[in-house]
This record gives C-alpha cells, structure tokens and sequence, in this order.
C-alpha cells in the first residue's frame, strides 16, 4: 500500500523543485524591471511626448461620467466623479509596449550569445574500419576475410556464402 503523503511534505515538495523557484526570482526581478520601465515611461518618455504634442498631458484625457467638467484628472477625482481615464490606459499600453520591447531586446541578444557560445557538434562518421578479432589488425568495415592473416571475420557467415557462390 502507498502511503498519502501529508499536506505539507507535499507543499515543500512543490515549493522546492527548481522550476517554482526559478519563475519566483523572474517574478521578482520582473516586478523591479516594470517598475524602471513605468519610471522611464513617467519620468523620460511622456514629458517629451508632452512637449512634442504643445504640453498635451495623457493623463488628462478622460471622460467624467457624471457630465460635469472638469479641467484635470485629479478636479474630477475631488469632486468625487466618476471618469473614464483613456489617456491613463493609452500611458499603460505605451508602458507595455517599452517593457515588450525591452524584453524583447534581452531575449534576442541571449539566444545571439547562446549561439554564439555553442559550437556546432562535429557529426561523428560511422566507423569506416574494424578490428580482427584473430590478428587485432585493422581491416575494412566490409571485409568478410582479414588480409592480414586470412581468417573469415564474418561470424554469420553471410557475406561468405555470397562469396563462395559466386
């Protein structure tokens, strides 16, 4: 009878195969990469695409559901309104965008450098001689008799018969 194992053997079981582990550390290191991305994005990106469009914010773009008007996003959100904020998803798609590039960037030049690292195997030839099993000389992969010391080396007899019949 196999026995049950109990829950947390199970659990630490699971918790350490080396696979949970790994996507834990590119969880984690992806959560401190999207936060480089957002601050490039907030920080460097959308004041020069703010500039370039004459001091347009994304994030004042929106829709106040209530029908009142409002000047800025934060106004709408004081009078306690409820607003449809597109120019703060367009600012997350073009967030997504950077941070599918860069990924996209780092996975191109891993595969380049693995590449890179890997050499091309030299494909092993099939054997194109063998070793007499009397003599230990070398004779052809093919050979039905050895040259050396003439004993048939085909321990079928095949290639032999083929021979004598000839």
């Amino acid at each position: 009878m196999e026995e049950k194992k109990g829950l947390v053997a199970e659990f630490k079981e699971f918790i350490m195969r080396g696979n949970v582990i790994d996507m834990a550390v590119g969880v984690i290191i992806g959560g401190a990469f999207g936060s480089i991305v957002s601050s490039v994005v907030d920080d460097i990106l959308m004041p020069v695409i703010t500039l370039i469009t004459g001091g347009i914010n994304f994030e004042n773009w929106f829709i106040a559901l209530d029908g009142g008007s409002y000047s800025t996003l934060a106004q709408a959100k004081e009078a306690g309104a409820s607003t449809l904020n597109y120019g703060v998803f367009l600012t997350n798609v073009i967030n997504f965008l950077i941070v599918a590039f860069c990924i996209f960037m780092m996975i191109k030049a891993v595969n380049k450098a693995t590449s890179i690292a890997k050499k091309e195997e030299p494909v092993e030839e099939a054997p194109k001689t063998k070793v007499c099993p009397f003599c230990k000389n070398e004779i052809p992969i093919d050979a039905v008799r050895c040259g050396h010391c003439t004993s048939i080396v085909d321990p079928e007899g095949e290639k032999e018969a083929l021979l004598a019949s000839k």
